[in-house]
């Protein structure tokens, strides 16, 4: 799990609660059920009003993308494919099928295996592109999504908070409740925009941004299954994946053909 979503949770929670202590308030006083089933109701209930059942759906696991940290071996990964353009270049392209079983990026493995089934590279651009493509789609709704409801959150606690002052005025007959009872009510306003701009938002726009990046990995892994397809050199090949990625890589793959060698002498 990525440190940086609970970490910032935490510091925002905190920040807020450590104010109402410094104010001499009380913690008890922000909490208010009906306030938070109101716009937590409203919130949702709006969202799923304005968004395709399609999307709804893939909101769940765009909270698995959020918390998910980023893959930490991506030179790894890139040093193995830089093994196996060697491979393909000093064997043919079929001594390395029985290698992919091991390639745990399976967009590599899918890629690598038309390649060496035969496909055409501009066959195999167009397909990859477009499964890139698809799910970068996915994911951007999803992120919209999330971006709706925290576009709602807040106008759902203005709405709470007319209701909490009409029933106010409602019992004015009691002028020592006056008081209590508007800071009640404006507690469905605390409770918009808190929600809208700790969690609603910060969530879509970390979705989207994981997206974006999932989507450049991609495409830097998708130059480097076309260059093993159009038979270029290894050393072209790392070249061509750490000007693109930016991720230095050791001389043709070292690391990576040690792996791909031992494999062999186990197999």
């Amino acid at each position: 799990m990525d440190i940086t979503l609970p970490l910032g949770l935490l510091v925002a929670v905190g920040a807020i609660l450590g104010s109402q202590l410094m104010e001499g308030a009380h913690l008890a006083a922000l909490l208010n059920p009906s306030a938070i089933l109101l716009v937590l109701g409203g919130t949702i209930g709006a969202t799923v009003i304005s968004s395709r059942r399609e999307d709804l759906a893939t909101v769940p696991r765009s909270f698995a993308i959020a918390f998910r940290s980023e893959p930490r071996d991506r030179r790894g990964l890139l040093e193995e494919l830089v093994a196996l353009a060697q491979k393909a270049r000093r064997e043919g392209l079929l001594a390395i099928e029985d290698d992919l079983a091991g390639v745990r990026e399976p967009f590599l493995a899918r890629g690598m295996q038309m390649v060496v089934d035969g496909s055409e590279p501009e066959l195999v651009r167009e397909m990859l592109e477009a499964e890139t493509e698809a799910e970068l789609g996915r994911w951007e709704r999803a992120a919209g999504v999330l971006e709706a409801a925290g576009g709602y959150s807040p106008t759902m606690g203005i709405i709470g908070t007319v209701l909490g002052l009409v029933h106010v005025l409602g019992n004015l007959s009691d002028t020592s409740r006056i008081g209590p009872a508007i800071a009640v009510a404006f507690m469905a306003t605390f409770y918009g925009i808190f929600l809208a701009n700790v969690l609603w938002l910060p969530l879509g726009a970390r979705v989207h941004a994981r997206a974006q990046s999932q989507s450049e990995w991609r495409r830097v892994i998708l130059e480097g299954i076309l260059s093993v397809a159009n038979g270029e050199s290894p050393n072209v090949v790392r070249e061509k994946l750490a000007t693109l990625s930016g991720i230095p890589l050791g001389e043709a793959g070292e690391p990576a053909a040690s792996r791909v060698a031992a494999r062999e002498q186990h197999a």
